[in-house]
C-alpha cells in the first residue's frame, strides 16, 4: 500500500520536531507534521526559554544592589514589564520561525492545524484533510490544570503568564512544584508581592529532602509568603481584585491567582480510542521501551508519555525512535542518571538520587556542606550554597550529587558526566579543585556528614 506519509508527526514542541527533522533529512522518510498552536511546543513559547528569560530579568535588582556594595554608582528602579514585554515576544517569534525554517530546509510538510486518529494509519486535520500514513508519532507533550472548586474559573496557569498585558502587583501562586516555586521566585524579584500555598509539608516534593528545606528557607528570607500546609477553598471577585479563602480560613486578596498544581497529557480528543491506542490512568499514552504503543504503527514521545518530563528528554526519545524506525537500528532512549535544573533564587541542580533513595540501596555516606559565597558574602548578603554528595559505602560509585547556588544548573551539567560515568568519591578526591570557585567544594569535603 502506498501512503501519503512515511511519517506523520501530531505536535510541534521539541520532541516532535527533533524526529520529523531526523526522520526526513537522515532517514529519508517523506514526513509531515500538525501543530495546532505555534511551532515550538510548550518549552520554546509557554516554558522552558521565556521561563528562563524572565529568570535573567528578576535577578538583575540584587545584581544591581551588589554592584552598588562593590563601588558602582548604580539604582535601581522599578522593573518595567512594558519594556520586557514585546522584546520577550519578539524572542518567541523569532525561534518559532527558526523551528519552521528548520523543518522547511529538511523538506518536513507542516500544518497550522489540530490532527487526530482515525485508524492505525490515518490521521484527520482541523482542515478536513486527510492522509494516510506509514507510521503516526503522537508528540503534543501537557498541559497545566485547574481542579474545580467555587471561583476555580477565575484562576490562571503558567500558559496566562507570558501573555499579561501588566504586571500584577499581588499574585498568589498554588502548588509547591518546581513551576510553581520558579514562578514564585521570578515574580518576586520583578517587584511582585508573592504568597504561595501548598498543600503539602514541603515545597519540591520527589527532590533531596534538606535540599528542599533549604530552597523553602532561601525563598522565606527573600520575602516569599510560603505558607505549607495550605490550599485554596474559594476565589470571589471583588472590585478590589480576588479574594481569596483558605482551608485555614484566612482570607487574602490579590490581583491574580497563578495554580501551578501539576501537568496532564494532552491526550484528549486525539483520536486514541479510535487507533487502538492504550492510555494509563492520567491519560498518558503507554509505550514500551522504544516509545511504541499497543499499535505498532503508532509511536509516542514526551511529555504526552509521562516517563521523564523534560524537553532534552523528548528530543532524545524523538531521536531514538528514528534510530529505531527509519535506520533499522534499535535504540531505547536513557532515561538513567538525567540532570535537571530548578531555577529558583538560587537555583536548584540535581542528578542521581536524593538521599532518601540512596538509603534504601545500603550504607552510603553523606557529604555535605553550606558556606556563604565569596560575591554575596562581600557585598552584605545572608544567602547560603548547599552542597552535597551521597556515596555509597560499599561501591564508593557517587550515586547523586545537589546542588543550590547561583548558576548551579550550569555545575550540575558537568557534574552529571562523571556520575553518569560511574565516578568514585576517590575521582572526585583527586580532582584538583579550581579557586576560588563555588564548585571546588565537590572535590574537597573529605569527611562524611553522616554515614547511614
Amino acid at each position: 500500500m502506498a501512503f501519503d506519509f512515511d511519517l506523520f508527526v501530531i505536535g510541534g514542541g521539541s520532541g516532535g520536531v527533533r524526529a520529523a527533522r531526523l526522520a526526513a533529512s537522515e532517514g529519508g522518510a517523506k514526513v509531515g507534521l500538525a501543530e495546532e498552536y505555534r511551532m515550538g511546543g510548550t518549552c520554546v513559547i509557554r516554558g522552558c526559554v521565556p521561563k528562563k528569560l524572565m529568570v535573567f530579568a528578576s535577578a538583575f535588582k540584587d545584581q544591581i544592589e551588589d554592584a552598588a556594595s562593590y563601588g558602582w554608582d548604580v539604582n535601581s528602579g522599578p522593573f518595567d514589564w512594558q519594556v520586557f514585554r514585546p522584546k520577550l515576544r519578539a524572542e518567541l517569534d523569532r525561534l518559532e520561525n527558526a523551528y519552521r525554517n528548520t523543518l522547511k530546509n529538511n523538506t518536513v510538510q507542516t500544518f497550522d492545524a489540530r490532527a487526530e486518529l482515525v485508524d492505525p494509519h490515518r490521521v484527520r486535520l482541523s482542515t478536513g484533510e486527510e492522509f494516510t500514513c506509514k507510521h503516526i508519532l503522537v508528540a503534543t507533550g501537557g498541559r497545566p490544570f485547574v481542579p474545580e472548586f467555587p471561583g476555580s474559573d477565575l484562576a490562571i496557569t503558567s500558559n496566562e503568564i507570558f501573555l499579561w498585558e501588566e504586571l500584577p502587583k499581588r499574585v498568589l501562586i498554588v502548588g509547591g512544584g518546581f513551576i510553581a516555586c520558579e514562578f514564585a521566585c521570578i515574580l518576586h524579584g520583578l517587584g511582585v508581592e508573592v504568597t504561595q500555598f501548598y498543600r503539602g509539608a514541603q515545597i519540591l516534593r520527589g527532590f533531596d529532602d534538606e535540599a528542599r528545606g533549604h530552597i523553602a528557607a532561601s525563598m522565606e528570607d527573600r520575602g516569599i509568603n510560603l505558607r505549607l500546609g495550605e490550599n485554596v477553598e474559594t476565589i470571589t471577585k471583588k472590585d478590589d481584585g480576588l479574594h481569596v479563602r483558605s482551608t485555614s480560613a484566612n482570607d487574602g486578596v490579590f490581583d491574580a491567582v497563578i495554580y501551578a498544581t501539576g501537568r496532564v497529557p494532552n491526550t484528549e480528543k486525539l483520536g486514541l480510542e479510535k487507533a487502538g491506542v492504550e492510555t494509563g490512568n492520567k491519560g498518558e499514552i503507554l509505550v514500551d521501551d522504544y516509545s511504541q504503543t499497543n499499535v505498532p504503527s503508532v509511536f509516542a514521545v514526551g511529555d504526552v508519555t509521562d516517563r521523564i518530563n523534560l524537553t532534552p528528554v523528548a528530543i532524545r526519545e524523538g531521536a531514538a525512535f528514528v534510530e529505531t524506525v527509519f535506520k533499522g537500528n534499535p535504540t531505547k532512549p536513557d532515561h538513567d542518571l538525567v540532570a535537571s535544573a530548578v531555577f529558583t533564587q538560587p537555583e536548584f541542580g540535581t542528578v542521581g538520587m536524593t538521599e532518601e533513595e540512596a538509603r534504601e540501596t545500603g550504607t552510603i555516606e553523606v557529604y555535605c556542606t553550606s558556606f556563604r559565597p565569596m560575591q554575596t558574602l562581600f557585598a552584605g548578603r545572608e544567602d547560603k550554597v548547599f552542597m552535597k554528595l551521597l556515596v555509597a559505602q560499599e561501591s564508593r560509585k557517587v550515586l547523586g550529587c545537589h546542588i543550590v547556588a547561583p548558576m548551579a544548573g550550569e555545575m550540575i551539567q558537568l557534574a552529571g558526566i562523571a556520575i553518569k560515568m560511574g565516578a568514585t568519591k576517590e575521582d572526585f578526591d583527586r580532582t584538583c579543585a579550581v579557586h576560588p570557585v563555588m564548585a571546588e567544594e565537590l572535590v574537597t569535603m573529605k569527611s562524611p556528614t553522616r554515614v547511614v
